[in-house]
């Protein structure tokens, strides 16, 4: 048989990728509880609630007998769609598992101080800069915890640095997309979706030339573009996660 056969007989093949994904970390195990906050949300960002989904960490609650399925449920009432639970103790993993969920280990604690003890890196000096700049147009220079990419991210594009900052010397249309673990810089327009602090940074910060962002996170939590101060669109901004919540202001 031919390759070709071949390959026109795959159904599917498996890839891995860094998705954009909220995380509703749970401090209240009240069904109720949890109704009215999310109703209360509701009101003031509907445009967030449109089928969005969730994974629900547990991590912070002592319920061995979690009421996951009346959880989820308030969850769907507000247009939150439950995909995936993370922590919680074996009952809860279980429970999960026949609600047809997924289930994610607990975020070490170690793991977490380290991320938020994180810097920004320091920008080079002098010769240095150059070593920064050496990446070919449309390539991400992977020598360095900082990544450069040169050109436009286009639309279904992705392009990520999933151990520092992001550097992009071009736009980055609508419908793409940029990840870092830490910092985004943006030297033209953000029109697309921009995900900064992707393992939990809450330092990380968000920089572009020209505001048009489809999506803004910092550390998991998001903005969309109604949620945006008009004023700020077409400006020169930055985005910082402040006061547990998305700051953003114009770039000084």
């Amino acid at each position: 048989m031919s390759l070709n056969a071949d390959s026109a007989n795959v159904a599917f093949t498996f890839k891995g990728g860094m998705l954009p994904m909220t995380v509703m970390e749970l401090t209240s195990a009240d069904p109720e509880h949890i109704r009215r906050q999310l109703a209360g949300k509701l009101s003031q960002s509907p445009a967030f609630f449109q089928h969005t989904p969730v994974v629900l960490s547990v991590e912070k609650l002592d319920e061995p007998h979690l009421a996951l399925e009346r959880i989820c449920a308030v969850c769907r009432d507000h247009k939150l769609l439950p995909v995936a639970v993370r922590g919680g103790s074996e009952p809860v993993r279980q429970s999960a598992w026949a609600l047809g969920l997924g289930w994610f280990a607990p975020v070490e604690e170690s793991r977490a101080r380290t991320l938020e003890s994180v810097s920004r890196t320091p920008e080079p000096a002098g010769d240095e800069a150059s070593s920064v700049s050496a990446a070919a147009p449309g390539e991400v220079d992977r020598r360095a915890a900082t990544r450069l990419f040169r050109g436009t991210v286009r639309s279904g594009q992705q392009v990520s640095a999933s151990d520092g900052d992001l550097i992009v010397i071009g736009a980055v249309n609508a419908g793409a997309e940029v990840l870092a673990a830490g910092s985004i810089h943006v030297y033209g327009a953000l029109r697309g979706r921009a995900l900064a602090g992707i393992h939990g940074n809450t330092h990380a910060g968000i920089y572009c030339r020209e505001l048009e962002a489809e999506l803004l996170s910092v550390a998991g939590n998001y903005k969309r573009m109604e949620d945006i101060d008009s004023q700020l669109l077409g400006c020169a901004a930055e985005v910082h996660f402040t006061k547990e919540q998305l700051e953003i202001k114009p770039l000084g």
